[in-house]
């Protein structure tokens, strides 16, 4: 090849081209060599009309690629697809990030998306960095209230509650302890998953609506502390439970978050 002869193909494809003029045999082989990393090699010969909003999102990451630029952004790429595409093109772009080994730096509000997609996320608000960390890691402790809504699908239910001698409490229900805290009023964030249903428990409540999807049921249940509202607890398809069904609920430990009420932060 014209611009390193010593060079095999793909060392020329994948060589800083910086400050370089590129010869047409070398920006061939780039353009086709991303293209087919995208998946879609076999469609050069269209114009843009011709192509799906898949297919044209994918010559937009193409493009940016061809560059081999040292950071990648990409903002909110998958807003305009349907949830097919976009779970599709979400597997796509982790794929070839994974490939080129660029750093990519992925936008979203879609915190399903950030979590999937990320080997490291940093969760914003107003701009102001409130914690960064690996998604799971971040997820299972988080910094603060606005964290814990903004992670977790159904989003994580919360309850007023007091801090009495120790003891977590909403109502009359104890959910759990806490040690060296003064008594206080307090907001306690249970994720639906953490829940499971018990035999007898101080937490008795009332199902209002039930969804079996598979092997996980979720119980929308009305909140014992104000009628007009529910919350949601994902509990074993395992459990014949029926809208009416009166049952006892025991919070496990770590899926418990117990919040100061005027700032947030994480008691």
């Amino acid at each position: 090849y014209a611009l390193y002869p010593h060079m095999t193909v793909r060392q020329n494809i994948m060589f800083p081209l910086e400050n370089l003029k590129v010869p047409k045999e070398i920006m061939a082989e780039k353009v086709q060599y991303y293209a087919d990393l995208v998946g879609i090699g076999n469609l050069l010969d269209r114009k843009p009309v011709q192509l799906s909003g898949g297919q044209q999102q994918r010559v937009a990451i193409a493009r940016a690629l061809v560059k081999e630029p040292r950071v990648l952004l990409l903002d909110e790429p998958l807003s305009n697809l349907d949830a097919r595409l976009r779970l599709q093109t979400r597997e796509e772009i982790k794929r070839i990030q994974r490939e080129t080994g660029i750093t990519t730096i992925f936008v979203t509000h879609d915190q399903e998306e950030a979590m999937s997609i990320s080997d490291e996320i940093v969760v914003m608000k107003s701009g102001v960095m409130q914690q960064m960390g690996e998604p799971q890691a971040v997820y299972d402790e988080p910094y603060n209230m606005f964290v814990a809504k903004f992670l977790g699908s159904p989003p994580i239910n919360m309850f007023e509650g007091v801090i009495e001698k120790g003891n977590i409490k909403i109502g009359d229900a104890v959910m759990g302890r806490i040690d060296n805290v003064n008594d206080q009023s307090c907001m306690v964030g249970v994720r639906p998953e953490g829940f499971k249903i018990v035999s007898k428990s101080a937490f008795k409540v009332k199902v209002d609506l039930v969804e079996t999807i598979g092997r996980d049921t979720t119980l929308i249940i009305k909140n014992p502390l104000n009628s007009k509202e529910t919350f949601r607890a994902i509990v074993d398809a395992d459990h014949r439970i029926i809208p009416g069904d009166e049952i006892c609920l025991q919070v496990k430990p770590h899926k418990m978050f117990v919040f100061e009420p005027e700032t947030g932060e994480l008691i």
